[in-house]
């Protein structure tokens, strides 16, 4: 990566470790990062890299092509310098300068494999919204509306089984459907599964019916939003990493709003109505079915399963040159390898508790599980899911509150369209980091204008719908995007499928239990009560993001084990000593002062600084 397209990068000296940043040394190093872990290929030497390279080739099928791994590994050794080597010939220095500076080319098949994992995203925002439409009509049809304490959870069961069943049961099976049908397979299977249900659903005679109908899609639900971002993430070029792997919300937003969209057109159909909004959500995941089999398999998950020839011809497929292809494949391999020293021979369970075991993957797990479970606690799930009840409980007919939901679903498709360009640019922790506190003051201002009960109807709706808009407006700007993007990237390859699901579970239980609790929530705390509550919630989950998410943006998946090495400890006293003080300083009190160093720089995410007797990363204390 050109250190020119990452603003927080520092060089360091290669003769020296880093000191820590005080007022002394006036940020004149770049990091006080203790615990590195270095790459890999600069530990040997230029002549032994090349060996090694044109070894791996001619020893897993590919000896045709060990000349070019022999180059496409010195490349991987010193990416910024790639310039300098005189092995490469003219076409591949200008495919590899091309990429550096034009980091948006990529071939076809990259972007039709994104492209269409994206559209399989949109089944869970279709879903979310035809149910959103449906709660107006269906408890009327099965007689459960009569605003007992009974009928109030069973509306909110009825909503809320296809997350606790895809938290509970649908991440967990992620781990063996990819071990046996691979990614592209299991992402069939699922779309086979999300296909059927929604039908299914608009058929139901009873209550108990549509219950079994979305137990089921939940199933599918959770093994897909596990499996469908680390596809991404594994086929997608580092530097634009976080904007591809986004377009999955991207699409999920797009999802909410043809939901809300196919719940107008249907609106006047009469008693059929919530049939045909449930059904609706099959459309985005039958075009995956159909789609799925034209993309290239995961490259990492053929070399994760010995099939390095398949594995490099899936690759070459989806990077715009052969020398950019073997690069990346290789330099995969040799992480891959380094991971095995420490992980091999573990199993399904092993690689699990791995995940809280590790101090490098429990890092990354309390990072990923704290994005999680903040885009529940946030509370945007009490609009997706109930806010044609909510404004129609303020006044609004049946007719208005959908009008007024699809306003909502086309704010939040709109306003994630920006955060495709700030989220590698900005980064995810600070996108999050300023959204939090303005949504706690958004949703607040919701409830407390749900107290007005003088003046004209749109006096009374016109501020309730506003803040509502407000508070969406800066969920699409941060939490938004960043959950599933981050949680797909930070685990090692090993545990990515385990860490994943652990934090999909947590997503999706999280969700379900929103959905479950609030009509009664509604019912007994008042709706301002239950919006005020989420918007204390707000509050915590920022302080949850500022003592556990880490940046990534910019690194590839392999660097990102780098951040992690960082021990918690030193971690927040970073974040705590230099960066806050720094913040309220320089944005508070608009003084002019140097900016601090980030506390791990790109130059030792890549290994040029090897600290000497340092305790191995993966044996670290938190």
């Amino acid at each position: 990566m050109d250190d020119k397209t990452n603003p927080n990068v520092d060089r360091v000296s290669h003769e020296s470790p880093p000191e820590p940043y005080t007022a002394e040394t006036g940020g004149r190093r770049s990091s006080i990062a203790l615990n590195i872990v270095q790459n890999p290929l600069t530990r040997a030497s230029h002549a032994q890299v090349v060996h090694d390279a044109q070894t791996y080739a001619e020893t897993h099928g590919l000896g045709e092509l060990s000349a070019l791994f022999g180059r496409a590994a010195l490349v991987a050794r010193d990416p910024d310098g790639f310039e300098r080597l005189q092995e490469l010939d003219e076409t591949e220095r200008a495919a590899l300068i091309f990429e550096r500076d034009h980091k948006w080319n990529n071939p076809f098949m990259m972007w039709y494999s994104i492209g269409l994992c994206a559209v399989g995203a949109a089944t869970q925002g279709w879903d979310q919204t035809g149910s959103n439409g449906a709660n107006l009509s269906f408890p009327e049809e099965f007689r459960i509306n009569n605003g007992t304490g009974r009928d109030q959870w069973l509306v909110g069961l009825i909503n809320a089984i296809i997350f606790l069943t895809a938290g509970l049961i649908g991440a967990f099976i992620v781990d063996p459907l990819n071990k046996y049908l691979g990614r592209r397979g299991e992402i069939f299977l699922t779309a086979i599964c999300l296909t059927a249900t929604p039908i299914g659903s608009g058929f139901a005679k009873s209550w108990q019916g549509l219950f079994a109908a979305r137990f089921i899609m939940g199933i599918g639900i959770g093994a897909k939003n596990a499996t469908v971002p680390i596809y991404s993430a594994e086929m997608s070029p580092h530097r634009i990493r976080g904007a591809l792997v986004m377009f999955w919300q991207l699409w999920v937003v797009t999802g909410i709003f043809c939901g809300f969209a196919a719940n107008v057109i249907v609106k006047d159909t009469g008693k059929i109505s919530w049939r045909l909004q449930l059904g609706s959500a099959f459309i985005p995941s039958f075009i995956l079915m159909c789609g799925i089999w034209f993309c290239p398999e995961s490259p990492r998950w053929l070399m994760k399963n010995g099939k390095h020839a398949k594995a490099y011809q899936s690759m070459n497929k989806l990077r715009a040159h052969p020398i950019i292809a073997a690069r990346d494949y290789y330099y995969s391999y040799v992480l891959y390898n380094e991971e095995l020293k420490i992980t091999g021979g573990s199993n399904y369970f092993s690689r699990l508790r791995d995940c809280f075991t590790v101090p490098r993957i429990r890092r990354a797990n309390y990072g990923a599980s704290t994005v999680m479970l903040a885009q529940q606690m946030c509370g945007i799930n009490i609009i997706s899911f109930y806010s044609s009840t909510i404004f129609t409980e303020v006044g609004y007919t049946p007719t208005q509150a959908l009008y007024a939901s699809l306003g909502y679903g086309a704010i939040q498709m709109v306003f994630t369209v920006p955060t495709l360009f700030l989220i590698d640019t900005k980064g995810r922790r600070t996108l999050t980091l300023i959204t939090f506190p303005l949504m706690c003051i958004f949703l607040l201002a919701a409830g407390l204008s749900l107290l007005k009960t003088e003046g004209s109807k749109g006096a009374r709706i016109g501020p309730v719908v506003l803040f509502v808009y407000l508070f969406t407006i800066m969920y699409s700007l941060g939490e938004g995007p960043v959950a599933f993007q981050y949680s797909a990237e930070v685990f090692p390859t090993i545990q990515r499928e385990q860490g994943m699901a652990w934090v999909v579970c947590i997503n999706n239980t999280f969700a379900g239990i929103l959905s479950l609790t609030f009509p009664r929530m509604s019912a007994v705390m008042t709706p301002t009560g239950a919006f005020g509550f989420y918007a204390g919630l707000n509050l915590i989950a920022w302080g949850m993001i500022f003592c556990f998410v880490r940046e990534t943006k910019q690194l590839t998946l392999e660097e990102i084990d780098q951040v992690f090495s960082v021990p918690t400890k030193e971690f927040l006293a970073y974040e705590t000593g230099t960066w806050l003080p720094y913040f309220i300083k320089r944005h508070i009190l608009r003084r002019k002062i140097e900016k601090p160093p980030p506390i791990i720089g790109k130059d030792q995410a890549m290994g040029d600084y090897t600290p000497d007797k340092r305790e191995p990363v993966f044996n670290e204390k938190i």
